[in-house]
C-alpha cells in the first residue's frame, strides 16, 4: 500500500536519494529544503501528489506554517524522516566560530524538534506512524574536528530515544543511522577518500526497503541501514 513520506533536507545527498527512491516505488513523497532552485527542481521532476516546499527547519514559524498547510490538505505522514543537517568546516572544537555551532545546533537538532512539534501530534491522534532521526556512526562514535557535528548526532540519539517512550502504541522513533555514504557533506570529512566508500545509488536501493520496513515494534531501536 502506497505511503505518505514527509522528509526533509531533500535538495542533495540521502534526502534526494531517498525521495526519488520512494517516489519510483510509488509512494508520495512531501520535502523540504533551504534551497530555492532545488525545490523547483523537484516540482517540475514530480508533479502531483508529491509536494515540495523551501523550509528552513532551524526556523520553527516556517515549520509551523509548512504543517498546517500539509495538514490542512493531508492526513498525518506514515513515515516522518528528519533528515536535515549540516557540518561545520573541520576544526577542533575551540576553533569553531560561535555562529557556525550555532547555526548546526540550529539546524541538526532543533529542526529535528521543530518538525516533531508542529507533525507528530497529528500522528498521534492517528495512532500510527513512524518517525526516523538520521543519526550518524558519529552519533555512536567520536573523531577529532567533528566535535560539534558529534553532539548534535549523540543529541539526536538521546531525545529519539526518549521521544519513544512517549510515543502511545502503535507508533515508532527510531534513531537511524545510514552508514558511511559517498555525499558532498562525507567530502568535506575525507576529501577525495569519500569515493571509496558506499555509492549513494547502492545505499539508496537498501535504504529504501529497509525505511520502508520498521515497524512500531522497532520503537527505541537504535538502528542502522543495513550494508
Amino acid at each position: 500500500m502506497p505511503k505518505l513520506i514527509l522528509i526533509t533536507g531533500v535538495s542533495r545527498g540521502l534526502g534526494l536519494a531517498l525521495t526519488e527512491g520512494f517516489v519510483k516505488d510509488g509512494h508520495t513523497v512531501l520535502g523540504c529544503a533551504r534551497s530555492n532552485k532545488a525545490i523547483e527542481t523537484l516540482r517540475q521532476r514530480f508533479g502531483s501528489p508529491h509536494g515540495f516546499e523551501t523550509i528552513d527547519v532551524a526556523n520553527e514559524a516556517e515549520v509551523k506554517a509548512w504543517a498546517r498547510r500539509v495538514l490542512a490538505t493531508q492526513r498525518a505522514p506514515d513515515l516522518l524522516i528528519n533528515n536535515a543537517a549540516i557540518i561545520n568546516a573541520l576544526a577542533p572544537l575551540w576553533q569553531v566560530p560561535s555562529e557556525d555551532f550555532s547555526a548546526l545546533i540550529d539546524i541538526n537538532i532543533k529542526g529535528v524538534v521543530n518538525v516533531i512539534r508542529h507533525f507528530v501530534p497529528a500522528m498521534i491522534a492517528q495512532q500510527q506512524g513512524i518517525i526516523v532521526n538520521l543519526s550518524s556512526g558519529w552519533g555512536r562514535s567520536t573523531s577529532p574536528n567533528v566535535a560539534s557535528y558529534c553532539a548534535s548526532k549523540w543529541a539526536i540519539e538521546g531525545l529519539t530515544r526518549a521521544l519513544a517512550q512517549e510515543l502511545p502504541p502503535g507508533m515508532a522513533a527510531i534513531p537511524l543511522n545510514p552508514g558511511i555514504i559517498h555525499t558532498e557533506m562525507l567530502e568535506i570529512c575525507y576529501g577525495d577518500d569519500a569515493a571509496n566508500y558506499t555509492a549513494l545509488k547502492d545505499w539508496v536501493t537498501k535504504a529504501v526497503p529497509f525505511l520502508l520496513s520498521l515497524k512500531p515494534e522497532n520503537n527505541g531501536q537504535p538502528l542502522t541501514v543495513p550494508t
